[in-house]
């Protein structure tokens, strides 16, 4: 099963360090759940893979909002798990806030990553100002909710596991 992993560059540079995406433990990642597909009404995998791509991009944000010192640039790790290490939570499954959130058990070894996303360094301006009216956007805010919305203008790159060291350098 693929699952996304939400990140910042330090934490990325973290993971590089000790092979481990977390601490050891659960990890919270974003995979096609069957309340993602219910929510998407599509049968494309494709789509699906790429919603639940950007549901990790979005908790990546909330990540960099918590983590004002971080680089503000959105990552996401692509990993592949054997199917029964992820579950989502059956009593939260339509929850529009979780949609696709699932938790991965034991651990995830950065060595089972497919590929890492990332903003370019042109989104870290948008990025930056979408982090900020994060809390705004979560209290109703249709102006900071726009702004947020702004990140989702940039398409995260593609990188091989290979670059890591380069990005996290």
């Amino acid at each position: 099963m693929r699952v996304y992993v939400p990140l910042t560059l330090p934490a990325l540079a973290a993971a590089y360090k000790t092979g481990e995406l977390g601490s050891g433990g659960a990890v919270t990642a974003y995979a096609v759940t069957p309340g993602l597909r219910e929510w998407y009404l599509s049968d494309d995998i494709e789509e699906l893979e790429y919603a639940a791509l950007s549901r990790a991009a979005l908790a990546s944000l909330r990540l960099l909002a918590a983590d004002p010192g971080a680089p503000r640039r959105r990552v996401v790790v692509a990993v592949d798990v054997p199917d029964g290490a992820a579950s989502a939570d059956p009593g939260r499954a339509l929850d529009p806030a979780v949609l696709g959130e699932v938790r991965v058990s034991g651990g995830v070894r950065l060595a089972k990553a497919a590929a890492v996303h990332v903003d370019a360094d042109d989104a870290e301006a948008d990025v930056a100002a979408a982090a900020e009216a994060l809390p705004a956007a979560d209290a109703g805010d249709d102006d900071a909710q726009f702004t947020v919305d702004g990140a989702d203008d940039h398409e995260l790159l593609w990188y091989a596991t290979q670059e890591i060291p380069n990005l996290v350098g």
